[in-house]
C-alpha cells in the first residue's frame, strides 16, 4: 500500500519516438533499459503510439509491470493504444494511488492532446503534453492548459515535449500566476543535444528539488531525444 505521508517523488518526462532508435529499428527493450536507468515513480512518455492503422502501443505492457513495477494509466481510445495521441502516463502503483484520468482537449491542427492522472495518494496531478509544432498553435494549447490547472486545488506537474527551441519566458506568463517552469536542459537532438524541447511546470505546493537530462550511452541510441527527471517534494499544509 502507498505511503500516505510520503512527500517525494521523481518524475521523468520521454519523447520515445515509438521506440525507434538512431539506428532507425523498433526496440522496446532499449526504452525498458533507459527507463531502469533512471528508476521513477511516474514516467510521462510522448509517441507511445504508432500513428497509423490500429494506433497499437509500441511497449511491451507485462514486461513494463513484472520487471519494472509500472502499469498505465487508462486514456485509450483504441484497444491497442497505450495512451491518447500517443501520450501515456506509466506509474508504480506500490508508490502512488490513482484516483482518475482524464483526456484534455487541445486546439491543434494535427492528433495532438494532453492526458492527466490524478493521484490519491500522494496528493498530486501529472499532465502530459506534446504540443504542436507552430508557435500560434501552442500559444492557443498553453491557454487550454491554463484554463485547465485554474480548476486545480491540488499539486499539478506538467511534463513532455513542448516542442519550444529556445528559454521562451513568454511561456510561463501564458500558463498564469503561480507556475514555475523547469527546463533540466538541451534535450534534443539525442544525437548532439543542442535544444530544451522537453520541460516541466509545476503548480501548487510542489517544490523543484532537482532535475537534470539523464545521459548514458543507452539513452544515445534509444530515441532522438534524451529523458528528462525532476524531483519534487510536495509541501504539506501547515
Amino acid at each position: 500500500m502507498p505511503d500516505v505521508n510520503r512527500s517525494f517523488l521523481r518524475v521523468a518526462s520521454y519523447n520515445i519516438r515509438k521506440a525507434v532508435g538512431l539506428d532507425w529499428r523498433r526496440d522496446a527493450d532499449r526504452i525498458l533499459q533507459v527507463l531502469e536507468e533512471i528508476d521513477a515513480d511516474v514516467v510521462v512518455v510522448q509517441e507511445s503510439d504508432k500513428r497509423v492503422g490500429k494506433r497499437s502501443g509500441v511497449l511491451p505492457e507485462q514486461q513494463l509491470k513484472r520487471d519494472l513495477g509500472y502499469v498505465f494509466a487508462e486514456f485509450s481510445t483504441r484497444p491497442d493504444s497505450h495512451g491518447w495521441h500517443g501520450n501515456a502516463i506509466l506509474y508504480r502503483p506500490e508508490v502512488l494511488t490513482l484516483d482518475q484520468t482524464t483526456r484534455i482537449d487541445l486546439p491543434t491542427l494535427e492528433p495532438r492532446g494532453a492526458v492527466s492522472a490524478l493521484f490519491a495518494t500522494p496528493r498530486i496531478e501529472v499532465i502530459g503534453v506534446h504540443l504542436g509544432l507552430t508557435k500560434g498553435i501552442r500559444t492557443k494549447q498553453l491557454a487550454a492548459l491554463k484554463t485547465y490547472m485554474d480548476r486545480a486545488q491540488h499539486p499539478v506537474l506538467v511534463a513532455g515535449d513542448f516542442n519550444i527551441w529556445a528559454q521562451d519566458g513568454r511561456v510561463i506568463d501564458a500558463l498564469g500566476d503561480g507556475c514555475e517552469m523547469v527546463i533540466p536542459g538541451k534535450s534534443f537532438h539525442a544525437a548532439r543535444p543542442t535544444t530544451p524541447l522537453d520541460r516541466f511546470v509545476l503548480k501548487g505546493k510542489i517544490r523543484h528539488k532537482s532535475s537534470r537530462v539523464h545521459r548514458s550511452d543507452l539513452a544515445a541510441r534509444a530515441s532522438d531525444h534524451l529523458p528528462i527527471v525532476i524531483e519534487v517534494a510536495l509541501l504539506k499544509d501547515p
